[in-house]
């Protein structure tokens, strides 16, 4: 997860590596940069960042991401009855072309994290398929408002879950 499915241009693959080497620590990508379904200047990338001391991470973001610590909103959820917490940065950098999603959690949660995650990269072909679907309608049609796209991708992705995750912003 250190690398990923689909290709970067170059600056984003330059900028992500100053980022790991700043925080020196792995950034791990998930979601649709490790599927079919990612499209290139429209999807976010996600990422989860996992460290001993989750402070120290956030101010070492701010500082590189040029943000300002209200930024990142506390998130807490629930993955196969073990509660846990973490940070989410919503990032978008519009001169880089780079739009990111960061999830930042304790190393505590890694082993359980990183399982729910690589367990969405190889979706079922019609997942897949409407998932791809759903997002060219939203980011090249324009045909979808953002509240409907973002209800039936989760549907989507709810579809081949096993369990019942949650997942919530507590500071938005």
């Amino acid at each position: 997860m250190e690398t990923t499915k689909n290709d970067l241009p170059k600056n984003t693959k330059i900028f992500f590596k100053s980022l790991s080497d700043y925080l020196d620590t792995k950034l791990l990508f998930f979601g649709s940069i490790q599927r079919n379904d990612y499209i290139p200047g429209h999807s976010d990338i996600d990422i989860n960042i996992f460290t001993d001391n989750e402070t120290a991470t956030i101010t070492k973001l701010q500082h590189f991401l040029h943000v300002n610590r209200s930024e990142f909103k506390k998130v807490e959820w629930v993955m196969d009855n073990i509660e846990g917490h973490g940070y989410k940065l919503i990032y978008k950098n519009p001169k880089k072309n780079i739009q990111a999603e960061f999830l930042i959690y304790n190393e505590r949660f890694k082993e359980i994290t990183l399982k729910k995650n690589i367990g969405k990269f190889d979706l079922p072909i019609y997942v897949s398929v409407l998932l791809w679907l759903l997002k060219f309608l939203y980011y090249k049609v324009n045909i979808l408002p953002r509240s409907i796209y973002l209800y039936l991708k989760k549907a989507l992705l709810d579809v081949v879950s096993t369990s019942n995750d949650r997942f919530i912003v507590l500071n938005n």
